[in-house]
């Protein structure tokens, strides 16, 4: 599975920078700093076993121009879930990583991201544990007016002790 996810990451990238560095003067990648809230599905994994709840939370980050039609930028984001296995519940999450944005269109971006991950995990009766890990995701932004954008994002999250998760979120939010 680790495999297919990396492979649907570096694909999506290898599609994104094509037509990227296809387009004209007027596309341009964003940049600066931005805001987000974001819900969506949290499939959680242990010893072969999966359960699914709501992902919320908020991110943010900051991008540099590397080009007309590609940044490159940080991100930072603190979300929970009403994920539960069993005895297990999934606790808050947070992330810090990189991210590569490629404009295709005035209007669309695609970004490729990848980072740290670090989520609390309670067992009844026995209180929480932190797990380390690293994400790996792919997602698009519409501009919806102004600097406001919404959007789509799929990552993959791989932590300690056989615990893993795929997450399917939206976005909305604003530049600066």
């Amino acid at each position: 599975m680790k495999k297919i996810v990396l492979l649907a990451g570096l694909s999506i990238a290898a599609i994104a920078a094509t037509p990227a560095a296809a387009q004209d003067t007027q596309t341009a990648a964003p940049t600066g700093g931005r805001v987000e809230a974001l819900v969506g599905y949290d499939i959680v994994s242990f010893a072969g076993e999966s359960e699914g709840g709501i992902l919320y939370g908020i991110g943010a980050g900051y991008d540099f121009a590397i080009g007309n039609s590609a940044a490159l930028g940080v991100d930072v984001e603190a979300s929970d879930s009403t994920t539960d296995y069993f005895d297990l519940s999934t606790g808050r999450d947070l992330y810090a990583g990189v991210r590569a944005t490629f404009a295709v269109s005035p209007t669309a971006n695609l970004y490729v991201k990848g980072g740290y991950t670090n989520a609390r995990l309670k067992l009844e009766g026995f209180g929480g544990e932190n797990g380390d890990g690293f994400r790996l995701g792919a997602g698009a932004q519409f501009s919806i007016g102004g600097k406001a954008y919404v959007g789509g994002e799929y990552r993959y999250s791989n932590y300690e002790s056989d615990f893993s998760r795929h997450q399917f979120a939206a976005t909305i939010g604003t530049r600066f």
